[in-house]
């Protein structure tokens, strides 16, 4: 990646973006976060695991060689969500998707290996998400290298988070 690398705007292909429904009831709520059988079997999650994120904080940006992550934003926050295609091959090489989701637009984001991906937390409370990534972290015992390419640390402005 070279600092004067420049993204268009725009959808990215093999990004899944699908909007989650919340059922309420006198109870609260429930939300399928995902099901076997509307799932590829390429990205059938292999575990999952929820971080919190505190407002205003980012997490990314990074991508992995293989692992395609499976993300469900739902609250209780909001996130604007950054993805960066710079696959080879890919028919939106260069292409940038920014988003917001949470709390007021629950989401499923399927992001495909090669695909950096970032997401901040601009609301004012803690917010929730949900991964279920189709590689396991470290691998079987959490035995083997990470899948994971980060820049976090690099000063690219291709990669701002603005």
């Amino acid at each position: 990646m070279h600092d004067n690398t420049v993204f268009t705007r725009g959808k990215i292909h093999d990004v899944i973006i699908r909007p989650l429904n919340k059922h309420l009831d006198e109870r609260g709520w429930l939300c399928e976060l995902f099901r076997g059988d509307e799932l590829d079997g390429d990205i059938m999650p292999a575990m999952a695991y929820m971080s919190m994120t505190q407002p205003g904080i980012a997490r990314g940006p990074h991508e992995h060689v293989e692992q395609t992550d499976y993300f469900c934003f739902i609250g209780p926050s909001n996130f604007k969500v950054f993805l960066w295609d710079q696959r080879e091959g890919s028919p939106t090489r260069w292409t940038k998707q920014v988003f917001f989701a949470g709390i007021d637009a629950p989401r499923m984001v399927v992001v495909p290996p090669g695909v950096v991906h970032a997401y901040k937390n601009v609301g004012t409370e803690n917010g929730i998400v949900f991964n279920a990534p189709n590689r396991l972290y470290a691998g079987e015992g959490k035995k083997q290298p990470v899948d994971e390419i980060r820049h976090e640390d690099l000063e690219e402005p291709c990669f701002n988070l603005d």
